[in-house]
């Protein structure tokens, strides 16, 4: 374990423990550092204390770093739809029905197996022992863009950009029934469920989550959706577009996924990304094709329409 010390001076004085320390350590975020103050590995005159913690002349700050942890997963030579790379970043489309990271029930198969086969030891280790280089997430039966970060400062960045809803996340979406409102914004905020764990469900007590929708196209009984997220909570567009009567074709968790095309896992897909570029500040604007399938069933309502 790395042991860090800080002594306050004057310009440090009445500022925030969780402030000051990314300021002095450029490999620590916020986020990982109010982490750090909670784990109690980061500490002020020896001492346990908040991340609210107005910093005092001459106080000391100590900095305990866990050494990091060998990665035990193993590479897997699964194919990515690789949209963009450099030597920080990985953008990748990534295909419904594959697993993001290991987990529960998902030892393997997943996308950073994939991705650990195609970047060998370049990537970030921010995310831990199980999500090396995965600064966000969509779901399983989600398909669409993904970035990855290939090392810490690549990483702590894109961390913060998403954290200060500076990266613009376009999703499209074919929802059961006709939305009548051209575009609409829905404002309910998300919690985890009561009734049932894997779910998501809207609650007055829940995380603050905005998701706006705009109409591309109608058909008979569907409507072709824009979504924009200002928020990034689990299952978010999910719940909120079941939420408000307009639950997405396949979807299982969040509605009874019947559906005329046989489509199984919600027809969602995170079409576009606009970012700065971690490192060189570059504006960056990717964009995925729907997948073959999704655009078939497009086609197959058009012809209804005719």
């Amino acid at each position: 374990m790395e042991k860090i010390e800080y002594k306050i001076n004057n310009e440090f004085v009445g500022v925030r423990l969780d402030k000051v320390i990314p300021l002095k350590d450029s490999t620590l975020s916020r986020v990982a550092t109010q982490r750090l103050i909670d784990e109690g590995n980061i500490l002020v005159n020896n001492k346990k204390t908040k991340s609210s913690y107005k910093l005092n002349l001459n106080d000391v700050i100590t900095i305990m770093k866990k050494d990091p942890k060998i990665i035990q997963l193993k590479a897997e030579d699964i194919p990515l739809d690789i949209v963009y790379e450099d030597n920080d970043i990985l953008v990748v489309n990534k295909q419904k029905g594959l697993v993001v990271h290991p987990g529960n029930g998902n030892p393997d198969g997943t996308l950073v197996n994939a991705i650990m086969a195609k970047c060998k030891d370049s990537l970030s280790g921010i995310g831990g022992e199980l999500r090396p280089g995965i600064v966000h997430r969509i779901d399983k039966d989600t398909s669409g863009l993904l970035i990855v970060a290939k090392n810490d400062k690549a990483h702590i960045n894109m961390s913060e950009q998403i954290k200060n809803h500076e990266v613009k996340k376009t999703y499209i979406a074919l929802v059961r029934g006709n939305v009548k409102e051209s575009q609409a914004t829905i404002d309910m905020p998300i919690a985890r469920s009561n009734k049932d764990r894997v779910k998501m469900t809207v609650s007055k007590n829940g995380k603050k989550a905005i998701t706006h929708i705009k109409v591309i196209e109608r058909f008979n009984g569907y409507t072709l959706l824009e979504i924009n997220i200002e928020t990034g909570r689990t299952h978010q567009i999910r719940v909120h577009l079941s939420q408000i009567g307009y639950p997405i074709v396949g979807d299982y968790v969040y509605s009874n996924g019947k559906n005329p095309f046989g489509i199984e896992g919600q027809m969602l897909h995170s079409q576009k990304l606009e970012f700065s570029h971690p490192i060189t500040g570059k504006k960056m604007k990717l964009e995925a094709k729907v997948p073959e399938y999704f655009e078939n069933v497009i086609q197959e309502l058009r012809k209804e329409k005719i």
